[in-house]
């Protein structure tokens, strides 16, 4: 097991494809759009989906839509043959200016800083997966959601399972119900094929759930148990499923929870990531909890296999990677948070 070094390192780790996602690609039929491309996962996806394509030896333009709040992100993008356009979605009749692409990744999405921007909220990921299956209506779209939108569950219960009756709690999820319930109108109303990822936490050596633990851990501060257990997946996998999603689009949508197999306990990973830096985790008193936000994927595992990146594995690279005191996006999870209030 290698350790990343470098952002040079993660980036090509994060965008190195198998042969499934050179298969997946190469079955593709037609080019690929995605939308949102300049979130925490999108350049990655971008830059997996094009050096999937060239794996295949096929000429599939992939083309990346967002507004670009990063000035640097076009033209890295540009670098790795990837086509760019600046566009604010939200913009009136910005969707008719895009071009016709038959295959479609929705990850445009807003869920920090929710609370005193409700309308925002709900504009993104409600009222823009509106237009954007009304726009594409033609074409196999792959959205990505969250599991969010299930209840909290009793540990003993497992994790919820894509028939598990919906739940959201929070104005976020409630709007993230919102995004899925929009393609799943589109696709009832125009025969729309959709893929729904209920996604459930993605994690990459700069942010994600077990980032936010090590980093506690690391720097002595004290970790919440209020949301005692948690899934995750390593963002490269996360992605990979995405791009091998396509051939499942459907209507009405097909609905698929996308994170590891495995059901953490946070106090263990404190303690794993205690054992690495040889620090004893501080917890807060509060009362450990006897429900969290879980979601089984067994349904992706089938179809996909069981991710290549194990938890033990990202908790070693996460590890290194705050001793060594490698580059943090600063954007923590708030996975603990119970109310919704994002």
């Amino acid at each position: 097991m290698t350790n990343i070094n470098n952002v040079a390192e993660l980036e090509e780790h994060l965008s190195r494809p198998t042969d499934a996602d050179a298969r997946a690609m190469s079955a593709l039929n037609g080019d690929l759009l995605i939308l949102g491309v300049g979130g925490k996962m999108g350049p990655s996806l971008a830059r997996l989906a094009r050096r999937a394509a060239d794996l295949a030896g096929t000429r599939h333009r992939i083309v990346a839509v967002a507004r670009f709040s990063n000035a640097s992100l076009p033209a890295d993008l540009a670098a790795c043959g990837i086509e760019t356009i600046a566009c604010d979605l939200l913009e009136p009749g910005a969707l008719l200016r895009l071009p016709e692409i038959p295959n479609v990744i929705f990850m445009a999405a807003r869920k920090f800083e929710t609370a005193g921007a409700e309308h925002l909220t709900w504009a993104m990921n409600t009222y823009l997966p509106g237009l954007v299956v009304e726009r594409y209506r033609k074409s196999r779209i792959v959205a990505f959601s969250t599991g969010n939108v299930y209840p909290l569950r009793s540990v003993s219960e497992g994790g919820a399972v894509e028939s598990t009756p919906v739940g959201p709690v929070g104005e976020y999820a409630q709007s993230a119900l919102g995004r899925e319930r929009m393609f799943e109108n589109g696709s009832m109303r125009w025969g729309t094929r959709v893929a729904i990822l209920r996604l459930n936490y993605a994690v990459e050596l700069r942010y994600g759930v077990l980032v936010d633990i090590g980093r506690a851990v690391f720097e002595r501060r004290p970790i919440s148990l209020s949301m005692p257990y948690v899934n995750v997946i390593w963002q490269r996998d996360a992605n990979s499923a995405c791009l091998r999603a396509f051939p499942y689009c459907q209507y009405p949508p097909f609905v698929l929870n996308i994170t590891g197999p495995e059901t953490l306990s946070v106090r263990d990973l404190a303690t794993e990531f205690g054992r690495h830096f040889g620090i004893e985790p501080i917890f807060l008193p509060d009362d450990e909890a006897s429900t969290a936000l879980l979601s089984n994927a067994a349904k992706a595992q089938a179809l996909f296999g069981c991710p290549p990146v194990s938890a033990t594995e990202m908790i070693a690279w996460i590890a290194d990677w705050l001793r060594q005191g490698g580059v943090m996006l600063n954007k923590p999870t708030h996975f603990q948070t119970r109310d919704g209030k994002f």
